[in-house]
């Protein structure tokens, strides 16, 4: 699988931005096919604007980019995750390192171009991954770059499950977070059957009650969207 995504690479070369979601968007929903995974959808993935979901692991990238052409803007440490980071460089995914100068313009100006491009935006802004137990606070730097630039913001919700009976736990094998270690992480993951991503999207943009320059209370409001959908998750 990955040897034959890599040979695409190598002999189609895309260059633009749209090119290179297109081969993340083949690559991911070949991968989700070949893992056997069973993708069930509520709502439709947005054509434009920036959506933002809950973050459980590197599984969600995969996911949401078997179901449509996007970009996503992760932190910096992602490019270090075997696979994973070389993955989402190729795809020309807009890397955001916290603390650095110019890390807000950068992340600005990427999401803008993906917008100029034609294409989705995708981020998780509790900053990290949990085990899908509940949602964390939400950081509100990205949701003012996109209310900066004037896109649409909608909530979606990720929700994964294992067959009854299962030994393996969402929480430990699907989930990647805290001090899990990535290969080993990665070698249970293979070795599931049946697993199942459950993603809502919302049926329309979020109306924010005020302002980029009330970005926390931006935050807050993302994130009650985000939860509601979770609550008709599973």
């Amino acid at each position: 699988m990955f040897v034959e995504a890599g040979a695409e690479l190598l002999v189609r070369r895309p260059a633009t931005r749209e090119a290179r979601a297109d081969w993340l968007h083949r690559f991911a929903a070949r991968a989700i096919r070949r893992l056997g995974i069973e993708v069930v959808v509520a709502g439709e993935f947005p054509a434009r604007g920036a959506v933002i979901s809950n973050h459980m692991g590197y599984l969600d990238i995969v996911v949401f980019a078997a179901l449509h052409s996007c970009v996503f803007v992760s932190k910096a440490e992602i490019q270090a995750v075997p696979v994973l980071g070389w993955m989402t460089t190729m795809a020309g995914t807009v890397y955001v390192a916290r603390g650095h100068g110019g890390s807000a313009v950068k992340a600005r100006s990427g999401m803008q171009a993906a917008a100029d491009a034609g294409l989705p935006v995708v981020f998780f802004p509790e900053g990290t991954t949990t085990n899908g137990s509940g949602l964390l606070k939400f950081h509100s730097g990205l949701l003012a770059q996109a209310m900066q630039s004037g896109m649409p913001v909608t909530a979606a919700y990720m929700h994964y499950s294992l067959p009854d009976g299962s030994s393996a736990t969402v929480a430990d094998d699907v989930c990647y977070w805290g001090d899990a270690k990535m290969l080993p992480h990665i070698f249970r993951f293979l070795g599931l059957r049946g697993v199942r991503a459950e993603v809502r999207f919302a049926s329309e943009p979020i109306h924010f009650s005020s302002d980029v320059m009330h970005r926390k209370m931006a935050a807050i409001e993302s994130r009650a969207a985000v939860a509601v959908l979770g609550c008709h998750a599973g």
